[in-house]
């Protein structure tokens, strides 16, 4: 029996051995994690960070508009009261200059009692030898004493505080002080000045000079820049021992290190007023 061979069986393709182990299904992950999560991670992060950044962005814009009111507040309640602060401070300032015509009228009168005083001393005094030499004894003591004003010759020393370029008064330490002007009158007493005055104001014994603030004061009367400092005395020597006093060293290191203005002059004819704070507070009748 003759067995006829069958035809060869065609080659089916096996399974695929690239991949191994990965189902058939493996791409569909692909299209689900795109479903599920269209964006990036990456993008995620960076919108939390811009959200927190504009929630910081809002906190600080709401901070800034309190601020804001605030500041609008207080400059309303500041302009509300301005007028009421300029007013008081016009009441003030008439006040003072009320209260320093009164006092120039009172020193007026002063001079003028004074001046009866000694018309009424003099024809008092004129009777007799004795009585006429203390009437000048007395006549030369008036000028030293700041009792009557003097005329002469004499020098004219220009002091004030320090100046930036601007203009602008420098820190306190660079000011006149009241130390200042008790250290420029001693030191002119001590270099030979017969007579001494401060913006006008003659300068005895019983002088004060103080400060009251930030303004200076000579007999409690307040004293303005630049300071006129006058004294009466030898135009010759007085220069020379002044310069070479403690008070011109003084104020020469006052020129040099603190920039304060120190200007002498030499005048050759000065008119100083009496003290019209001089009282008499004791006498004793002639025997």
């Amino acid at each position: 029996m003759t067995v006829t061979p069958s035809p060869p069986r065609p080659h089916l393709p096996g399974p695929s051995t690239d991949g191994a182990g990965s189902r058939p299904d493996a791409s569909m992950d692909v299209l689900l994690q795109i479903i599920r999560q269209p964006v990036d991670p990456d993008y995620a992060v960076v919108a939390a960070r811009g959200e927190h950044s504009s929630r910081r962005h809002w906190l600080l814009a709401v901070v800034a508009l309190a601020v804001g009111v605030l500041f609008a507040v207080a400059a309303v309640q500041t302009t509300r009261s301005a007028p009421a602060l300029q007013s008081e401070r016009r009441e003030l300032i008439q006040r003072v200059q009320n209260a320093e015509a009164q006092q120039d009228e009172l020193r007026a009168r002063v001079t003028a009692l004074t001046a009866e005083n000694a018309t009424l001393r003099d024809a008092a005094l004129s009777g007799d030898a004795t009585s006429r030499q203390l009437e000048r004894r007395i006549d030369s003591l008036e000028p030293t004493v700041g009792a009557v004003a003097v005329k002469g010759p004499g020098l004219q020393i220009t002091v004030d505080d320090a100046v930036d370029p601007t203009g602008a008064p420098e820190a306190a330490a660079d000011r006149v002080l009241d130390l200042d002007l008790q250290i420029l009158a001693n030191g002119l007493w001590q270099a030979g000045a017969e007579a001494v005055a401060i913006n006008g104001h003659r300068l005895s014994s019983l002088t004060a000079i103080r400060s009251a603030g930030e303004a200076i004061t000579v007999d409690y009367r307040s004293l303005t820049r630049p300071y006129q400092v006058e004294a009466i005395g030898d135009r010759r020597t007085m220069p020379a021992a002044f310069a070479e006093s403690p008070a011109g060293r003084w104020w020469h290191d006052l020129q040099q290190n603190r920039g304060m203005r120190y200007e002498l002059a030499d005048a050759a004819e000065l008119t100083l007023p009496a003290d019209p704070g001089l009282t008499l507070r004791w006498a004793k009748a002639a025997s």
